[in-house]
């Protein structure tokens, strides 16, 4: 993951959960739908958040399942300050401040998930990390995506982010965070739900769907068979 990417997390780090909401027109449904879709058979489950940020999709996780084991990995020490200052002394909560792509990971989890940042890989990393998502899952555990998709044709990708922009000019938020939300986005490399489900099948997952869209923003979930 590149350094420009890592520059634009840190700068805007104490504001990010704040400004999430308003910059995630359909913000509900999205976190609501990837939450539920982990679905673990353990009440103490690993779970491991890639790309964990402040840790706000492992929050709705820690709700859903209270004795979780959360690993938060991310490129960002002060994205995970947040997330440190969120979890503050729960001590079934670890960090690990690294680039999760090339991280040399050591155990097994019964979920993986992430929000928002797969899309920052290129293509091929985007595959190559499906393939190691899937080696690190227990047999029956699961993947869960919350992530931007790029539309099927240069048609919708514009659609999309006209539509996307109308909704964050309309969301309150200070016309400073949206210059600088619309510029983080400049550095984005959507793939598109066919190729990230194509990709997803190429490393193994058998089951694997979009299981909820809403312009450019997509949940992909996918079970490694037991």
């Amino acid at each position: 993951m590149s350094d420009i990417v890592k520059k634009h997390f840190d700068a805007v780090a104490p504001q990010y959960d704040r400004q999430r909401r308003q910059l995630i027109p359909c913000f509900d449904d999205f976190y609501g739908i990837a939450t539920d879709m982990v679905k673990c058979e353990s009440n103490t489950p690993r779970i491991l958040d890639l790309g964990a940020g402040t840790g706000l999709f492992s929050s709705f996780l820690r709700s859903k399942y209270p004795s979780a084991s959360l690993t938060l990995i991310d490129l960002s020490e002060e994205m995970l300050k947040g997330a440190r200052s969120r979890f503050e002394q729960d001590a079934n909560v670890s960090y690990i401040t690294a680039d999760y792509s090339i991280y040399p990971y050591t155990e097994m989890y019964d979920a993986v998930i992430s929000s928002l940042s797969i899309h920052h890989l290129t293509h091929p990393a985007k595959r190559a990390l499906f393939r190691t998502i899937h080696g690190l899952l227990a047999d029956g555990g699961l993947f869960v995506n919350a992530d931007q998709a790029a539309g099927p044709s240069a048609y919708w990708e514009d659609y999309y982010m006209a539509q996307w922009k109308k909704a964050i000019w309309q969301s309150g938020l200070p016309a400073e965070a949206i210059e600088a939300s619309i510029e983080r986005r400049k550095v984005d490399i959507n793939a598109t739900v066919q190729d990230q489900l194509d990709w997803l099948r190429e490393a193994g997952f058998a089951q694997s769907d979009c299981v909820y869209k809403n312009m450019g923003f997509a949940v992909f979930a996918a079970h490694k068979s037991p």
